[in-house]
């Protein structure tokens, strides 16, 4: 099967979308305040990327091993409902959202950036990594972003799999009006 097929093939079958934060929905870098609270930023068409998703019929998690509450003001101004913080054990976080949500890992599609993600990666139907992460973990993604963590890469996993499941055009049209 060609690669692009076969991609499109995976991506069709997502109905969960699970990220990683820093490195995939920031750019990797750790700011802290004079009181040592971790400040995170955000992209912007990244959040448009996932509410797009979501309004395609797909859930999106959050699996992260570190804690942060600008992150949780984040996730709720998404609408993201399953935001696991603290995560030491991925895995243990994957197996929690599909059982709520009644899924297969076949049907599950994450993205990371390094090393703790590739848990995931084994385990989920599509894998996606970012162009910076290290080569054990592109090698293991069936897909590797154009687009930088926290620059666009989470807006374009989103869109790559609302076209190949045929819902991008409608989530487009909107703003085409």
């Amino acid at each position: 099967m060609p690669v692009r097929a076969e991609l499109d093939q995976r991506a069709r079958q997502v109905r969960l979308l699970l990220l990683d934060v820093d490195g995939v929905l920031t750019d990797g870098t750790l700011y802290y305040s004079g009181d040592g609270e971790a400040l995170k930023g955000f992209n912007i068409q990244d959040g448009l990327g996932i509410k797009m998703l979501q309004a395609s019929g797909v859930e999106v998690a959050i699996i992260t091993g570190r804690t942060s509450r600008a992150l949780e003001v984040r996730a709720q101004n998404l609408g993201i409902r399953h935001l696991y913080q603290g995560a030491q054990r991925k895995v243990t976080a994957l197996a929690d959202v599909l059982r709520v949500l009644n899924l297969s890992a076949e049907s599950a599609a994450c993205m990371g950036d390094d090393l703790p993600d590739l848990p995931l990666f084994v385990r989920c139907g599509f894998a996606a990594a970012v162009p910076d992460a290290p080569e054990p973990v592109r090698r293991r993604a069936h897909y590797v972003t154009r687009q930088a963590g926290g620059r666009g890469a989470v807006r374009e996993v989103c869109e790559l799999i609302m076209a190949a499941q045929g819902t991008l055009e409608a989530q487009l049209a909107p703003y085409l009006e």
